[in-house]
């Protein structure tokens, strides 16, 4: 394609040249006398001819000099000197009396400056053709009569929000070039607010550099919001900016990737802040080029495919590059949605199946793995709603202790190489139907011996924007008004993202051998009541003035605390820092053969009071949400959540 030059550029510097060459040249003793017309003539000829030359070569005159950068003005020097001492070269053949060497270079050294200081010019008036500033006003008007040059948006209505940037770094810095160079952008930088005591009462971009003690100066600049734009910051240093601003009375956003719905990234944009920035929590990346290998190239079957874990170890699995990955799913529109989406991304270089079914019917289960024959099974499907479970008891083995059991069969049956279920924290010491049939899987994933499949589980806590966190409903409460329901002031829990629990699916599902039981270093508990008081103050309201937060009392089944998973006496480690296994003695097949009787049995009656007192009996860990809540004051997990 053929590149268009600006000529109206090129003759702007043709006439800096001619101008500066006639003023150069009369400035030498005798001035063109000593030289003669023709040889002036030649000498100015050869010196324009190697600056277009060299121009050219470079694409000096295609390049937008509004958008231009430090990159852009060097190769404008190499060009021109380039062209400079070509000159010198080819002057040297027009001895005796030549032009002096140092008027050749003085020509081309001031042509250079002449010629940038004018593309400085025009990019600095169009960055600034918004500003209410005089100056900037007047050289808008010079450079409109000198060249004609009008610029569409010049005339933009200034109704922009004054905000202050936290950092002066290069986040912070190219933030505020970008929203400089954009008159219509929502956001105009008015300061920049930064710790390091080298910048602080400086000016960068023409921007004031403050002290973060100078709070006073950010309402006589009629600051609106803050920006936070510090890369890489520390949760705690994240912590303590919000609170300082948040006192102050500051809406907060942050200038950083956002995190979609499948855990990907695009450009840096200013939003509000992540729940993970909420949370103060760090999401870690646990794919490693090594762990995607593993997966590449197999017939990967995730059951519970369309819901949050599934649809997410959907995506993780397909950027991998399987041979085949099937979804299934009973649910059909979560199914529909995850198939819609990974078609649009990947279209045919991924071979997706998505097959509609329930874990609970035997039969359906063993025609699709005939017929796709994975390697690979990843096990998410079952019923998490915990008062949901404690209603419909019998509906919750069935689904979660029978259903995993075909599959588990299924996949001894017809020769899976690796199986890895879903747990979850709710599983340690269970107090819910819901937590007491995953330790029911657990104890079957680990009784196995893996002459054909080898079997894993992973445990982990609560999952960010899954569906039922707690995190959508406070969004919803806050939007209607109030009022934030808690089912107790005091409860704490786990929290992690839902890519991070899906990769470390896929990690120690990677790293297993047979019968492990992973858990995930979650750090520090989250208090609910901390969680729902940010949320209020992030949406520009304040708690219990512009929202209530009530307490509700617990629900049936809920504990006030979900226990810590890393108990290093317990726990051996792995390869990765983060995740761990559990010291736990697996069960035979044959004990294991008993409980699933007697769960049999029970469900037969379809009472679910028979039902839950027979999980009580097969999962000695299971107890009452009373029995754990009476000693939640002495808990650890609530003693790190206050701080204590």
């Amino acid at each position: 394609m053929r590149h268009k030059v600006r000529w109206e550029l090129f003759l702007i510097d043709s006439i800096i040249y001619l101008l500066i060459y006639a003023f150069l040249l009369s400035m030498f003793p005798d001035g063109y006398g000593a030289l003669g017309l023709r040889r002036c003539l030649i000498i100015g000829l050869i010196c324009f001819g190697c600056l277009c030359l060299e121009r050219g070569i470079f694409k000096i005159y295609q390049q937008i000099w509004r958008y231009a950068n430090p990159s852009d003005y060097l190769w404008f020097c190499v060009a021109d000197g380039s062209a400079c001492l070509e000159a010198v070269i080819l002057t040297r053949f027009l001895r005796p009396n030549t032009l002096p060497f140092i008027c050749v270079v003085m020509i081309h050294v001031s042509v250079l400056i002449c010629s940038m200081a004018i593309r400085l010019l025009y990019q600095t008036v169009y960055q600034k053709r918004a500003s209410e500033s005089r100056l900037e006003k007047a050289l808008l008007w010079l450079l409109r009569v000198t060249t004609g040059v009008m610029f569409a948006d010049e005339k933009v209505e200034n109704n922009q929000i004054r905000i202050a940037i936290i950092g002066a770094g290069s986040v912070g810095v190219s933030l505020a070039e970008e929203l400089m160079q954009n008159p219509r952008a929502t956001y105009k930088p008015v300061c920049f607010v930064d710790v390091d005591t080298q910048k602080a009462g400086r000016i960068v971009t023409g921007i004031p550099v403050l002290d973060p003690g100078e709070s006073k100066r950010l309402s006589e600049l009629k600051v609106q919001e803050v920006v936070f734009a510090i890369s890489n910051a520390s949760m705690e240093r994240k912590n303590e900016i919000f609170e300082i601003y948040d006192k102050l009375g500051y809406k907060i956003k942050t200038y950083d990737y956002p995190v979609l719905g499948n855990g990907e990234s695009g450009k840096r944009l200013i939003h509000d802040f992540d729940i993970e920035d909420l949370l103060f929590r760090s999401a870690n990346r646990f794919l490693t080029e090594e762990t995607m290998a593993w997966y590449r190239g197999k017939n990967v079957l995730i059951t519970g495919g369309g819901g949050s874990i599934g649809s997410e170890l959907a995506r993780q699995i397909a950027s991998c590059g399987p041979k085949r990955l099937v979804i299934l799913d009973v649910y059909e529109n979560g199914a529909y949605d995850v198939q819609q989406e990974l078609r649009i991304k990947y279209g045919d270089a991924l071979n997706l199946r998505v097959e509609i079914a329930s874990v609970c019917d035997r039969e359906k289960i063993e025609k699709i793995f005939r017929e796709h024959t994975p390697d690979i099974v990843l096990h998410a499907a079952a019923h998490k709603h915990v008062p949901l479970m404690e209603r419909n008891v019998c509906e919750a083995v069935s689904n979660n202790v029978f259903g995993t059991l075909n599959v588990v069969e299924t996949c001894e049956k017809y020769g899976v190489k690796r199986f890895i279920m879903v747990s979850t924290d709710k599983a340690v010491n269970p107090t819910n139907v819901m937590g007491a049939t995953k330790r029911m899987c657990e104890m079957i994933v680990q009784s196995r011996t893996g002459e054909k499949t080898s079997f894993s589980a992973t445990r982990f806590g609560n999952v960010l924007g899954s569906n039922g966190s707690v995190i959508p409903l406070f969004k919803r409460q806050i939007a209607n008004g109030g009022p934030i329901t808690i089912t107790d002031m005091r409860i704490i829990r786990y929290f992690m993202t839902i890519p991070e629990a899906s990769q470390l699916v896929m990690t120690s599902g990677a790293m297993a051998r047979n019968g492990e039981l992973y858990v995930l270093d979650m750090g520090k508990p989250v208090k609910i009541l901390n969680l729902a008081e940010n949320m209020v103050k992030l949406s520009g309201l304040e708690p219990y003035k512009d929202i209530e937060i009530i307490e509700t009392g617990l629900r049936p089944g809920e504990k006030l605390y979900e226990e810590l998973l890393i108990k290093t006496e317990e726990l051996d480690k792995t390869e990765n820092d983060m995740i761990f296994v559990e010291r736990d003695k697996p069960l035979t097949q044959e004990e294991i053969a008993e409980k699933l009787e007697i769960l049999r049995k029970a469900l037969e009656t379809q009472s679910n009071r028979i039902v839950k007192s027979a999980l009580m009996q097969v999962v000695p860990t299971y107890h009452t949400p009373e029995e754990v809540n009476e000693k939640a004051v002495d808990a650890e997990e609530i003693r790190m959540a206050a701080g204590v």
